[in-house]
């Protein structure tokens, strides 16, 4: 995987570089505006990039739809510390395939980077929620393919939850909260790799393709403790 940083802070994008070339992840260049992260597009050819949103001159939103225009096989995730729902709708418009927080710890955003890898759109749990259930009120039909999940496809999942064991029903649930697999994992007394295992036995059993289906099936279950923003 190679990886383009676009932020407007030199020491944020020199701090992601450091963190994912310790992890093995190529960084292919870093771009401090949209314009220079367009320009390096082009350029690069990158596999992802890591854009952030509010930037002088050419904005992330403004980047991500001219490179998507140019180059639409570019994987763009939004790395921000924006969780305003305006900017994640406008994001996935702008073609966008996830949004995450920097907030975030270490673990977390190579595990998304590594969602990437394997084709799921990664975003931060909560936020998933609050946009799987806007694609749901307005119907949209640009919601990602990865996302999908109809009524009757969850009404399938429902008649498989007997499937789910007490302990995966409680990962489960903990999941739909918003917590990651490290909390879960503290909780719980296991290791985030366990609770890793649990939900892949979990989408297995339920026949659920990413988290973003897991967290349609939790709300459709009426799980979610925090319920996303009408």
């Amino acid at each position: 995987m190679k990886v383009l940083l676009v932020d407007d802070n030199r020491l944020m994008l020199e701090g992601l570089q450091n963190l994912l070339e310790a992890h093995g992840i190529e960084v292919a260049g870093l771009a401090l505006d949209g314009q220079q992260s367009i320009e390096l597009a082009r350029e690069l050819k990158p596999d992802v990039i890591l854009m952030d949103i509010r930037m002088p001159g050419c904005d992330g939103l403004t980047a991500t739809r001219a490179i998507k225009a140019e180059m639409p096989e570019v994987r763009i995730i939004i790395l921000t510390t924006s969780n305003e729902d305006d900017d994640l709708f406008e994001s996935i418009k702008a073609g966008a395939s996830g949004y995450l927080l920097k907030s975030m710890d270490t673990d977390e955003l190579i595990e998304a980077l590594d969602q990437v890898r394997h084709g799921t759109p990664p975003f931060s749990p909560r936020l998933a929620a609050r946009l799987l259930n806007e694609f749901a009120r307005i119907g949209n039909p640009q919601q990602p393919a990865a996302s999908q999940m109809t009524a009757e496809t969850a009404e399938q999942a429902a008649g498989d939850g007997d499937r789910l064991s007490s302990r995966q029903i409680e990962v489960l649930k903990m999941i739909a909260d918003g917590l990651h697999y490290k909390e879960v994992g503290a909780r719980l007394h296991l290791s985030p790799r366990t609770i890793k295992y649990h939900m892949a036995e979990i989408m297995h059993r339920l026949h659920l393709e990413n988290r973003a289906q897991v967290l349609t099936y939790a709300g459709h279950m009426g799980w979610m403790a925090h319920k996303p923003k009408n």
